[in-house]
């Protein structure tokens, strides 16, 4: 299914890298000019891969974005010889930003705001910090809480099956289907093609049902406030007003709980921002650039 978005990101330079990080290595993506004021690393969702964010990359030429695949998914090795927990990917995420691009802005969308505010808030160093649609509030207790634990016994059953048919039924289409029905909100027929296409084609690159299994578990284990008060650096959260994950109510408490932030709100749209508004995202994070960092941060 071509992409809405296509044309705009025909005109950005990409290139593709490697980088050995916590003894594996990570397949990443780098957008836009080399001589770009700004660099931003962008880490994408539960499930996703780099893709995901290129919609909103598309709305940014201006910028050099590095839009790595999270370990276990995508193009990049698991994490040999260690849970794929929270403290996994916050840890991987640091040596990679160390590695790749020190002193970055640092953006992350769904999953991806949980691993980058758990990095910034230990010891991962960056001028400022954006999030799309975060994880502000404990899955298990939003408005879809009954689908968030229909979701835990499905990743349950997925890791206890025997090892070919759990992996069948995690990378099952119509489940796929199911969820990507459930976030997308938009009613344009042709974008609503477009999204279920990108679930149905990157949603199942995951290495191994127990990366999956991993992953889930750390992503409704955790939520955005845990780390909020530790994060000193400005920080813009993009949300969504039919955010089924984190209401949006939930949201306007969180950004409350940083010192330094701002809340930006897109109106008839839900967990999907990068598909459905990438250009109003991509504005947000523009303007949110342009604002001076006082002097001592």
């Amino acid at each position: 299914m071509p992409s809405p978005y296509a044309d705009r990101l025909s005109r950005l330079p990409v290139e593709r890298h490697e980088v050995e990080v916590s003894g594996g290595v990570t397949a990443y993506w780098v957008y836009g000019p080399k001589d770009a004021e700004t660099t931003v690393i962008a880490v994408h969702g539960f499930r996703g891969e780099h893709h995901g964010l290129e919609p909103v990359l598309a709305f940014l030429p201006e910028a050099r974005v590095i839009a790595p695949d999270l370990p276990g998914f995508g193009e990049t090795d698991p994490l040999p010889g260690t849970a794929h927990d929270l403290d996994a990917y916050a840890g991987w995420l640091t040596e990679f930003a160390a590695k790749v691009a020190p002193g970055a802005v640092i953006l992350g969308h769904s999953f991806g705001s949980i691993v980058t505010a758990a990095a910034v808030a230990g010891r991962l160093e960056t001028p400022r910090l954006i999030l799309l649609n975060p994880i502000g509030a404990p899955a298990l207790e939003g408005p879809k809480g009954l689908m968030t634990r229909l979701a835990v016994l499905y990743y349950a059953l997925g890791a206890r099956l025997p090892e070919r048919l759990g992996t069948a039924l995690l990378r099952n289409r119509v489940i796929v289907r199911v969820m990507s029905i459930t976030m997308a909100k938009t009613k344009d027929p042709e974008l609503r093609r477009f999204i279920h296409d990108q679930h149905d084609t990157y949603f199942s690159r995951f290495s191994d049902r127990d990366v999956l299994r991993d992953a889930f578990v750390a992503s409704v284990s955790h939520d955005v406030r845990e780390f909020a008060t530790q994060i000193e650096v400005p920080t813009l959260l993009v949300a969504a007003e039919r955010d089924d994950i984190t209401p949006i109510e939930a949201e306007r408490t969180l950004a409350a709980r940083f010192p330094d932030a701002s809340l930006v709100e897109i109106a008839h749209v839900g967990h999907l921002i990068h598909y459905e508004t990438p250009a109003e995202a991509a504005g947000a994070i523009r303007r949110f650039l342009r604002i001076p960092v006082a002097r001592g941060r």
